[in-house]
């Protein structure tokens, strides 16, 4: 789950990371008066930015510095409501200013293939991280994390030299590594990144900026983090979906795809859109996972997650049996079509393969339901769904 900048601010705040006074607004009446509390003991500026989930918010106007109140309330009327890469701007966030000597750059995150943390860090922050790593990758600072020791004062100081930190600000940053640390240990995080992390004119070294990605998986280990959830970012299908246990993901085309583990499920998107070119170009409308139980009320649960989408006008049900075999597959689909009744319009399309295949295509012969189709191969299925996805489309 990432988190918007203020939620990793609050996150910085609460375990010592140091950071800037700041408060978030919905309104312009709002920034407005978050910035007569700030602007006092802010040096007279404050910066009101755009709280999405992306970058480029500066280049695209979602960050503007204000000097006054009036300034401040001026600057959320332009910036709430627009649009920055797709992403709607319902909420601002006005922090107090700094006079800024110097920019760094540091993170922590999962190095997955190594099987372990890694930390990076640059002396020159404030740019785009990856146009760095590219055109100077010895500028950024590479340093493998052991998670059984973390970070700590020994490992701080040695990113801070790796990194080429100037003796008189290596000090100060090693303790914000240490903090930052405390952060994606504590809260279970993927990756904690500061871009900029400034030293102010008057010496301090501040985390300006913040981007932190929970792990979902631990979330059961932290409740307050369901606070940190964006509902209203979130697709009321993938919302209905969680809460039925189902891992399910929106997407933009016409063929509804459930299937029994997420490989399989991701191949049969692939299958869906190269057979969709063929058929006036439709495409996969979601990722369902049903995972290795198929009961009748899982199968109904998704079913009913799938039909649900307006712009879904046919499904490929596409399991292979393993621990839960074909026969209790067919079941739960004959089940689940009798749960649903009426609500149960649009056309499936069923392949099933792998253990107690033959009974279980045994069973949906047997129960002729009229919006089931037999399919013996994936290839086949996937042609069959788009096939019928495309004959179902209006006409223009």
């Amino acid at each position: 789950m990432d988190l918007f900048e203020y939620q990793a601010r609050d996150l910085f705040a609460a375990h010592g990371v140091p950071v800037l006074p700041a408060e978030v607004a919905t309104t312009p009446a709002q920034a407005r008066a978050a910035a007569e509390r700030l602007l006092p003991a802010a040096g007279g500026v404050v910066v009101v930015k755009a709280q999405v989930k992306t970058g480029g918010r500066g280049k695209a106007g979602g960050v503007k510095l204000a000097r006054s109140a009036d300034e401040a309330e001026q600057a959320a009327t332009a910036i709430l409501g627009m649009d920055i890469k797709g992403h709607t701007v319902r909420t601002v966030m006005v922090a107090a200013g700094a006079r800024i000597a110097h920019e760094y750059y540091v993170a922590l995150l999962l190095d997955r293939a190594q099987r372990r943390y890694l930390a990076m860090a640059s002396v020159e922050g404030g740019m785009e991280i990856e146009q760095l790593a590219v055109e100077r990758p010895e500028a950024l600072a590479r340093v493998p994390v052991d998670p059984r020791v973390g970070i700590d004062a020994a490992k701080a100081a040695e990113i801070v030299a790796t990194a080429g930190f100037d003796d008189a600000v290596a000090p100060q940053v090693a303790a914000v590594l240490e903090r930052l640390w405390e952060v994606y240990r504590d809260e279970d995080a993927t990756l904690v990144e500061v871009n900029p992390l400034v030293l102010t004119d008057d010496g301090q070294v501040l985390a300006l900026d913040g981007k932190v990605t929970l792990d979902a998986n631990a979330g059961f280990r932290h409740p307050a983090h369901a606070g940190l959830e964006d509902t209203a970012a979130t697709d009321p299908l993938e919302a209905r979906a969680k809460e039925k246990g189902l891992g399910y993901v929106r997407l933009e085309g016409q063929v509804g795809v459930i299937g029994n583990g997420a490989g399989l499920v991701m191949s049969t998107l692939d299958v869906v859109a190269y057979a969709g070119e063929r058929h006036g170009g439709v495409l996969p409308a979601n990722f369902l996972d049903i995972g290795g139980g198929a009961s009748a009320q899982v199968m109904a649960d998704g079913l009913d997650i799938i039909l649900s989408d307006p712009q879904v006008r046919a499904v490929f049900v596409n399991v292979f049996g393993g621990i839960t075999a074909c026969d209790e597959v067919a079941r739960g689909i004959v089940a689940a079509l009798e749960m649903l009744g009426d609500e149960a319009s649009k056309p499936l399309v069923v392949r099933l393969d792998g253990n107690n295949v033959a009974e279980g295509r045994a069973i949906l012969a047997a129960a002729a339901h009229p919006l089931v189709t037999l399919a013996e191969t994936m290839d086949g299925g996937a042609d069959a769904a788009a096939a019928l996805a495309a004959a179902a489309q209006p006409s223009a």
